[in-house]
């Protein structure tokens, strides 16, 4: 499997493209994973000592660690410690949607702390020397929303520009994905409190969640979550996505619907036994760009398993394979 994703990899975006079925077939089958492969909102990261670590939501942030990308083993979990602030925004002390990168000579997690369909919610930022589980230092919450609000602190994604500026996407929805900017110095928030909208859904319940910010040849990728998530073989999950000339948008997709009016792209739907797919997060590895989310097994009840796949970019847009 790793040596066809290495052929595919080298050939140009038309003829990848030309290769795949059309229409709803011509979505691709997760890459093989095996082991330890039950996750649900997977981020992950290579450290420098080329090991890969992912992170996942429930039980202090599960952990799992592999060498080659392909098998994976239980490690733990980021926390061994539960920050008591936690129980304020869930009463079972049970973190989602972990966001992992490393910047400034340090791993940073950001990760939501809520219940499921409220908006009481907080981000919490954790920082580590090494990455690995059980070695993270909890800082705290950086951001946070209460029933008043219109929107949802939770899904956090840092996109760090090449200016040096960080920035921080959430949201679920509400009034859909968010984007605040951070102190890079410590990873709280800036002095400057705008809070900018990045997309929505017109049609209620407005969903649309996990936003990933990537950037690529002078374009800035939002990937989102649309439709309904954790209902086993009952979900609708999907990915989507659209681009912007800047991190705060206005993000458009391929046809140039804005999506702040319901536009996006899409990248990975449901097909044959993989349902849902959703909750990602994009790893920049030395074979490309990676995505990494989660599916339904229809074949299996229903059970929320780790996909990955590769990312092409057909004449600019996202194409998973």
């Amino acid at each position: 499997m790793r040596r066809r994703r290495a052929l595919l990899t080298a050939l140009p975006a038309a003829l990848l493209l030309a290769l795949l079925p059309s229409g709803a077939t011509a979505y691709p089958n997760p890459g093989l994973v095996t082991g330890d492969v039950v996750v649900h909102d997977p981020t992950m990261i290579k450290t420098a000592d080329g090991r890969y670590v992912l992170y996942s939501t429930h039980g202090g942030l599960e952990a799992r660690t592999s060498t080659d990308r392909t098998h994976f083993t239980r490690a733990g979990s980021a926390f061994t410690g539960l920050p008591s602030w936690w129980s304020e925004y869930s009463p079972e002390r049970d973190p989602w949607a972990p966001d992992i990168s490393y910047h400034n000579g340090a791993y940073w997690m950001y990760y939501a702390v809520s219940s499921f369909g409220s908006n009481h919610s907080a981000i919490g930022l954790a920082k580590s020397s090494t990455g690995l589980p059980g070695s993270w230092s909890d800082r705290g919450i950086v951001y946070r929303t209460s029933t008043s609000d219109n929107h949802n602190a939770i899904d956090p994604n840092l996109f760090v520009d090449d200016d040096g500026s960080w920035w921080l996407s959430f949201g679920s929805y509400w009034t859909g994905i968010k984007m605040i900017r951070l102190d890079p110095a410590t990873g709280n928030r800036h002095s400057d409190r705008t809070v900018h909208s990045l997309a929505t859904r017109p049609d209620a319940p407005h969903a649309v969640e996990a936003p990933q910010i990537v950037k690529r040849d002078g374009y800035y990728y939002l990937f989102a979550s649309y439709d309904r998530c954790c209902a086993g073989a009952d979900s609708t999950y999907k990915i989507k996505a659209g681009r912007a000339s800047s991190p705060t948008g206005p993000y458009t997709d391929r046809n140039g619907a804005r999506m702040m009016d319901g536009g996006g792209t899409p990248v990975l739907e449901t097909h044959g036994r993989y349902i849902g797919p959703g909750g990602q997060s994009v790893l920049k590895d030395s074979d490309g760009h990676v995505l990494v989310y989660h599916y339904y097994d229809r074949d299996d009840n229903g059970t929320p398993k780790l996909g990955i796949n590769l990312l092409g970019w057909n004449g600019g847009w996202p194409t998973a394979y």
